[in-house]
C-alpha cells in the first residue's frame, strides 16, 4: 500500500519500537510534521511498515507522554508541538552528535506546557489558576517600575538582586513561613529552577559527591544535579516523609519537600526534621529546603521549616512565586548560609548576573505594598474549596478504587490506586476524554513505583470537580480487569 507520510522511515528489524518513536520525534521537531497535523492511524502505519500494530500503538503514547501529540477523539493523534529548525538544516542523526558533551546527545526538546491544547478538565500539577490574579495592580506598579528603572539603565545591578525586593522576600518568608533571615542572606533567581542550578554548581564535585533525594520526587531537581555531576540516590519515603535512616552515610547534598512532599503530599513530621538536621550536622552534609507552595495551607498550624530550625548553617531554602503569583514571572529565591553566599554570587556573575529588573521592581512593590498577602489569602480559600470538592467527589464517585494520600497543603493532592489498574494507561485513555491527569509512578526513580494518581486544583473551578471525578470513576471501572 501507499506509504501514509509524506517522508520514509528506515525501521531496522532489531530496536522497532526505539526507531519508530525516534524518527516520528525528530520529524516532529525538524518540522516535516507540522503543527496540528494528524498522524496515521496506527492500522495504515503498521501496516505499511510492516510492524506490529502494538509498536506504532506504544510509539505514539512515548510521543503523547512527551508532549509532542495529544490525542482527541475522532481524529487520533495530533501533532501538539513542531520545529521545524532552520532552512536545510539536516534531521538530527539518531546515534547523537559527537560534539556534544556525552549527556547531551541524545537529549530530547522539551515540548512547551503551551502547545498542549486546552482541556476540559485539566487536573495536571504545577498549573496555578491565573485568572484571578489582580493584573491591573501589577500593571499599574510595573508602569511606576519602568519610569524608575529608566534612571539607571546603563550599569549592571547586583547579582545578589535588588535590594529592595530582597527586603521584601526577607520579610514576606519571615512573616509566612517563619524562616529568620535578612536581606544579606537572600539572592533572587529565575524561579526554583535556577536556585537549584547555582547550588548544584557550587556544592558538587563531579564525580563524587553523593545527592539524596526523595522517592518519588521532583524529577528537574535530580536532572539539575545529575547534569553537574552528582551521584544522585534515591531515598524511599513514608507517611512522615524521608525515611532518614535510609538516608546514604556519604550523601552531602539532601533535597526534600518538607512542608508538602512533592508529588506525594505528606508534611514531614517534627521527629523527622530534628533527625534530617543532625544527619547534616554529624556528616557534614547541607540540605536543600524546597517550600515550592508552602503558602497554601489548608488546616493546622504549619510545622517550622526546617531553615527555621537550623542552627548549623546547613539548609539552603528555596522558594518560587511561579506558583503563588504566576509561572511565567520566573521569580523565585534561595535563603543561604552567610558562608555560602560569596560562592552563589561568583557563579552567578558568570551564569546571567542577575534576573530582570523591572520584574524584581515590580514585585517589590507587590510585597511591600500588601499584594501579594492578599492574593494568597484569597487563592487559599479558592483551592480550599477546589480541595474540598475533589476529595469529597473521589470519596463518593470513587472511593473503593481511590484512597487520597493525607496532605493539608499544596496545589495537587495524590491518590494511591487500590484497584489492579496500570496508572500510566488510566492517564492516556483520559487524555483522550479530554481529562488530563497525572500519574504518581511517573515521579520515582527507586525499584518500587507507587501506582497512583496526582491531581492539580489550578485548572478546573470546584463546580465542576464532581462531574470530573464521574468521568474518573467511568475511567476506572473501563481498566479494571474482568
Amino acid at each position: 500500500m501507499d506509504h501514509p507520510l509524506a517522508f520514509p522511515l528506515d525501521i531496522p528489524v532489531r530496536g522497532r519500537l526505539q526507531a519508530l518513536h525516534g524518527q516520528l520525534r525528530a520529524a516532529i521537531l525538524d518540522g516535516r510534521l507540522r503543527t496540528g497535523q494528524t498522524l496515521p492511524s496506527t492500522r495504515a502505519l503498521a501496516t505499511s511498515l510492516n510492524v506490529s500494530r502494538n509498536t506504532v500503538v506504544a510509539a505514539y503514547d512515548l510521543l503523547l507522554s512527551e508532549g509532542y501529540v495529544v490525542s482527541r477523539q475522532g481524529a487520533g493523534y495530533v501533532v501538539a508541538h513542531a520545529g521545524p529548525t532552520q532552512a536545510g538544516a539536516p534531521p538530527p542523526s539518531a546515534g547523537g552528535e559527537m560534539r556534544l558533551q556525552p549527556r547531551w546527545r541524545d537529549a530530547i526538546a522539551p515540548a512547551p506546557m503551551t502547545a498542549l491544547p486546552p482541556s476540559r478538565y485539566d487536573l495536571r500539577v504545577g498549573m496555578p489558576d491565573v485568572s484571578r490574579f489582580p493584573f491591573e495592580a501589577w500593571r499599574k506598579l510595573s508602569a511606576r517600575a519602568l519610569r524608575t528603572l529608566t534612571r539607571a539603565m546603563s550599569v549592571y545591578d547586583a547579582v545578589e538582586g535588588r535590594e529592595a525586593l530582597r527586603e521584601a522576600i526577607a520579610g514576606h518568608v519571615s512573616f509566612a513561613r517563619a524562616v529568620t533571615c535578612s536581606a544579606a542572606n537572600v539572592m533572587v533567581t529565575g524561579g526554583a529552577q535556577q536556585a537549584f542550578d547555582l547550588l548544584a554548581r557550587i556544592l558538587v564535585t563531579p564525580g563524587h559527591t553523593v545527592v539524596a533525594v526523595e522517592d518519588p520526587g521532583y524529577p528537574p531537581l535530580r536532572a539539575t544535579f545529575e547534569a553537574a555531576g552528582a551521584r544522585v540516590t534515591p531515598v524511599p519515603i513514608d507517611e512522615e516523609g524521608l525515611i532518614v535512616e535510609r538516608t546514604p552515610p556519604d550523601a552531602r547534598v539532601i533535597y526534600v519537600t518538607p512542608s508538602h512532599q512533592f508529588p506525594s503530599g505528606m508534611v514531614m513530621s517534627p521527629a523527622r526534621r530534628v533527625a534530617l538536621l543532625d544527619f547534616a550536622r554529624q556528616q557534614g552534609a547541607v540540605i536543600i529546603e524546597d517550600d515550592y507552595d508552602g503558602e497554601f495551607r489548608y488546616g493546622g498550624r504549619p510545622l517550622d521549616a526546617l531553615q527555621t530550625l537550623d542552627r548549623d548553617g546547613s539548609v539552603f531554602y528555596v522558594g518560587t512565586f511561579s506558583k503563588s503569583l504566576f509561572p511565567t514571572l520566573r521569580q523565585g529565591y534561595v535563603v543561604a548560609p552567610s558562608w555560602a553566599m560569596a560562592a552563589l554570587g561568583a557563579v552567578r556573575q558568570l551564569v546571567d548576573r542577575h534576573s530582570d529588573l523591572l520584574a524584581q521592581d515590580t514585585l517589590a512593590w507587590f510585597i511591600t505594598e500588601g499584594h501579594l498577602a492578599r492574593h494568597v489569602r484569597k487563592m487559599r480559600r479558592i483551592y480550599a474549596e477546589r480541595r474540598d470538592a475533589l476529595l469529597e467527589g473521589l470519596s463518593r464517585h470513587a472511593g473503593e478504587a481511590l484512597r487520597p494520600l493525607a496532605s493539608d497543603a499544596g496545589l495537587h493532592i495524590a491518590a494511591e490506586l487500590r484497584w489492579p489498574v496500570d496508572a500510566s494507561r488510566l492517564v492516556r485513555d483520559a487524555a483522550m476524554k479530554d481529562m488530563r491527569i497525572e500519574a504518581l509512578g511517573d515521579y520515582a526513580i527507586g525499584e518500587h513505583k507507587p501506582n497512583g494518581l496526582v491531581f492539580g486544583l489550578g485548572g478546573i473551578p470546584a463546580t465542576r470537580m464532581d462531574e470530573a471525578t464521574r468521568l474518573l470513576a467511568r475511567l476506572l471501572h473501563e481498566h479494571l480487569p474482568r
